[in-house]
């Protein structure tokens, strides 16, 4: 089978397609043959060198696919060879077959492409684990979602709104605070022209937000506590300009803060199957009936992976960037 490779790690120009045996299932395992894969930020961390693959996992890049099963190691039931799926990966999506706990695997929600598919699963999981899971929002509370334009940004938007939020979020240009608009926020904030913190104690009469989904790190960190309500909760998911500051932790005691976070690809096994369960339950009907959807930027062909890699580093997309795989 073809594969994306990236070498020793480095800038996109590393990325190179060779060609390799297809994936030896083990025991509770499905082999897919890939028609699209979501290029995701964690690609470009792993490539670069800084977040590598857990043990046991693929060590090539890649964490979501949509295709159809050709193979299946028992003991599987919910999926049988011939279905069509949209499936987390461990990784390996960067590649024409992929293996992946069968647990993982949800059927392509009906009224959606399989490019729409194969966007799914990273973003899902991720919103629906950090902001109804570790988050708990509730409907009628409010909800700060930074980098609203990306794509785990967009699903949190729409999700958090089809449950009865108000929803406030930051984007960097005129643009990508129209695209918010139409997903569902309430509120944007140019993150560049106007403090958030602000903005943010004006339209809450200053009581802050319940709850902020942050993936940009010790840039807002002070800024993020200080928007927080009493029991408020801020849900860390990446930390993109840093990891390291210093604070003043009073607000935290004084207003009773919940400061958590988690990362979607170490967990285990059974964790994941547990959120696509929820999903399928909770979700997926909405994905049915149009009141969420994949926001789809830009789809490349498989030979073009450095020119999509190129375009997530540059975060002048708004949704999904997606690669092709089948021809």
């Amino acid at each position: 089978m073809r594969y994306i490779d990236y070498g020793t790690g480095g800038g996109a120009d590393c990325l190179r397609i060779k060609e390799t045996d297809k994936p030896v299932l083990r025991a509770g395992e499905v082999l897919i043959e890939v028609a699209y894969a979501g290029v995701n930020r964690p690609d470009i961390l792993q490539r670069s060198g800084s977040y590598p693959p857990p043990p046991n996992a693929s060590p090539y890049l890649g964490l979501e696919v949509s295709g159809t099963v050709v193979a299946v190691e028992g003991p599987v039931t919910n999926v049988k060879v011939g279905d069509q799926v949209c499936a987390l990966t461990p990784g390996g999506g960067y590649a024409e077959f992929v293996a992946v706990p069968a647990g993982h695997c949800l059927p392509i929600p009906a009224g959606l492409s399989l490019l729409e598919a194969a966007a799914v699963p990273e973003n899902y999981f991720t919103v629906w684990t950090n902001v109804f899971e570790r988050g708990r929002l509730q409907k009628g509370e409010t909800i700060l979602i930074h980098g609203g334009s990306s794509g785990i940004g967009l699903t949190a938007i729409q999700l958090a709104k089809q449950f009865g939020a108000t929803v406030y979020t930051t984007v960097g240009n005129d643009e990508k605070a129209a695209a918010c608009k139409k997903y569902g926020a309430d509120l944007v904030i140019n993150y560049k022209t106007q403090d958030f913190q602000e903005v943010i104690a004006e339209e809450t009469d200053g009581k802050g937000v319940n709850l902020i989904l942050d993936m940009v790190g010790a840039l807002y960190l002070q800024k993020n506590i200080a928007s927080l309500a009493l029991e408020g909760r801020l849900v860390q998911i990446a930390f993109l300009h840093g990891s390291v500051t210093e604070i003043d932790a009073t607000p935290i005691m004084l207003k009773r803060l919940t400061f958590t976070g988690s990362t979607l690809r170490a967990r285990p096994d059974g964790e994941k199957q547990q959120i696509a369960e929820t999903l399928q339950e909770q979700v997926f009907p909405l994905l049915q009936a149009g009141k969420a959807k994949p926001v789809i930027y830009k789809s490349f062909d498989f030979d073009d992976v450095i020119a999509a890699h190129e375009l997530m580093e540059s975060s002048t997309h708004i949704g999904k960037i997606m690669l092709k795989v089948k021809s």
